[in-house]
């Protein structure tokens, strides 16, 4: 489809090339690096960077390039998520932080954090969105989300050094990336949910000595999360499940940010996310295949341990407590049960 549109402009005269390669080498990141080397780059002064499945506007770029062309010093116009992002960069911010790098799962972090290092300015418009495709499976939604927590916390092992020797920017500035941006924003967030949620809260009741209070157990946590959920009051009827999900994916984020932390196995690991139009194309070709390792795929054991801890929990406190903490790791044992079977994300045909 992309190449018989980009033959249609051409045959119209626009100048427009139409590339691509016979491998993988540096996923993304080698793929947006060996674009910006083709010859005719050098006559470019930006470039606008959308996935294959992203939906831009027509005016996306009437929208943008007015920016760069207005503040030499800005290096890149951000757009709006709405199921996706994208943006334009200025090819010179690029080079000027040395270029795309493969070296983790999250090459536009990479990039943005090294040109934010050079001095380079950002600019988000907000009210210029573009669409994208959600992960069609929970498998596919948790490859992503593995991708998008470890390499974060590989990228923040891999460049503390270099952000603390830069001498470019502020004492300030340099703990604020790495305290905020990254340590806090990017790692410790995953924990927190998943410590407090998924292990304090099911241990307190089972020590008869503690009494966790409830402020701190409920009506915080409970008033930060409405108001995370006010900018979307089209789905704030989800909002019990979506803590509910969020909980159990802050378990496969943990690990995944461990794995960063550490560089272990999985660390660079990348798997193209699943999309709706790729899985009825396997659909389609496995139809009569019913494979047995299908239900070994689906099967997520960390999940189900953590079911079964929370659902002895919330036995215990039904028998022996009074302070009715056992409703709610009912719903959430339910939720890592649900999770741990596969039993989400599941296909629904046309």
């Amino acid at each position: 489809m992309v190449e018989l549109e980009c033959r249609k402009w051409i045959d119209k005269g626009v100048n427009v090339k139409y590339e691509t390669r016979n491998n993988r080498n540096g996923y993304k990141a080698g793929a947006l690096r060996e674009g910006l080397q083709k010859q005719y780059v050098e006559d470019c002064e930006f470039v606008a960077i959308f996935d294959a499945d992203f939906q831009p506007e027509e005016n996306f770029l009437w929208r943008t390039i007015p920016f760069l062309l207005e503040n030499p010093g800005l290096g890149l116009v951000q757009a709006r998520w709405k199921f996706g992002t994208a943006g334009v960069w200025r090819i010179q911010a690029i080079n000027d932080a040395g270029g795309w790098k493969d070296r983790t799962t999250v090459e536009d972090m990479d990039l943005a954090v090294r040109a934010s290092l050079k001095g380079w300015k950002f600019l988000f418009v907000g009210d210029l969105s573009v669409k994208n495709e959600l992960p069609s499976t929970f498998k596919a939604y948790r490859y992503q989300q593995h991708r998008w927590s470890c390499g974060p916390a590989n990228l923040f092992r891999k460049m503390t050094k270099e952000i603390i020797l830069c001498e470019k920017v502020s004492t300030w500035k340099k703990l604020h990336v790495i305290y905020a941006f990254f340590f806090v924003r990017k790692i410790i967030a995953h924990w927190v949910t998943f410590f407090f949620y998924c292990v304090v809260i099911p241990l307190s009741v089972l020590v008869p000595e503690v009494a966790l209070p409830k402020p701190i157990a409920i009506y915080i946590p409970a008033t930060i999360t409405f108001l995370n959920a006010v900018c979307t009051p089209r789905s704030l009827h989800l909002v019990v499940f979506w803590i509910l999900f969020e909980n159990v994916m802050s378990l496969h984020r943990t690990k995944a940010a461990i794995i960063g932390l550490l560089e272990a196995n999985r660390v660079n690991e990348w798997v193209v996310t699943e999309k709706l139009g790729n899985l009825m194309k396997q659909k389609n070709a496995k139809a009569s295949k019913k494979s047995r390792s299908r239900v070994g795929e689906r099967i997520h054991l960390l999940e189900l341990i953590m079911g079964m801890f929370m659902l002895h929990c919330a036995i215990y406190n039904l028998l022996f407590r009074e302070d009715h903490f056992f409703i709610y790791l009912i719903l959430q044992a339910g939720a890592f049960f649900i999770m741990g079977f596969g039993y989400v994300g599941t296909f629904v045909s046309n």
